[in-house]
């Protein structure tokens, strides 16, 4: 059929079209989640470590706690590259002939979007709470306090755009096992009364 639709994609051998595959919902989702990776990245690495004149190393800036700075950087990190990962999917899934392997691989999206939400969920609390109990002495000059409130901002806003891209991939799993049942089972009325005629009468 022309217009088989498999897990929100066609026939596999369609050339790509980069207009259409910005335009959908997941594609627009997935950058902002990955855009916001960049974000809290850039803030704890870059300045959520200061340091005194007194003292020999840095410190993080969230109550002097190494563990929320190593946290935010990780899984940061990690998630830039998952991101990149199923953006490079998202490109390559029109190419799936497999109607198995396309389930597979938004089943895998619905799982690791809604890790990546309870992820940053874990996060933002851990930030905002250690930023809410940080001393003023232990940074009197307020350094990379702009940092880190947008990295717990945007630890906040991940938790919802890895929630809501969770959802978009629960849609187009429901469309896709809908769609793929009835292209399964349905038959062309033309062709099933040919069929029909065809058949042997009992005279």
């Amino acid at each position: 059929m022309d217009g088989f639709q498999a897990y929100g994609a066609g026939k596999a051998g369609g050339t790509f079209d980069p207009v259409t595959f910005f335009k959908q919902p997941q594609t627009v989702v997935r950058i902002l989640c990955w855009l916001f990776s960049i974000v809290i990245l850039g803030c704890v690495s870059n300045e959520g470590y200061v340091n005194r004149p007194e003292e020999v190393e840095e410190f993080c800036i969230f109550n002097r706690n190494q563990n929320v700075c190593n946290y935010a950087v990780a899984m940061g990190t990690l998630c830039f590259l998952c991101c990149s990962a199923f953006l490079a999917l998202d490109v390559y899934f029109p190419q799936i002939s497999g109607v198995k392997d396309r389930k597979k691989a938004v089943m895998a999206d619905i799982g690791v979007s809604a890790i990546w939400s309870l992820v940053w969920f874990l996060g933002f609390c851990f930030l905002a709470n250690q930023w809410q109990v940080s001393k003023v002495e232990d940074n009197p000059l307020n350094e990379g306090a702009d940092a880190a409130r947008a990295s717990i901002v945007f630890a906040f806003f991940s938790v919802f755009s890895w929630a809501v891209q969770s959802l978009l991939a629960v849609h187009r799993f429901k469309l896709g096992a809908d769609s793929v049942t009835f292209n399964q089972e349905y038959v062309d009325p033309d062709q099933q009364e040919a069929q029909q005629e065809a058949l042997p009468t009992d005279e």
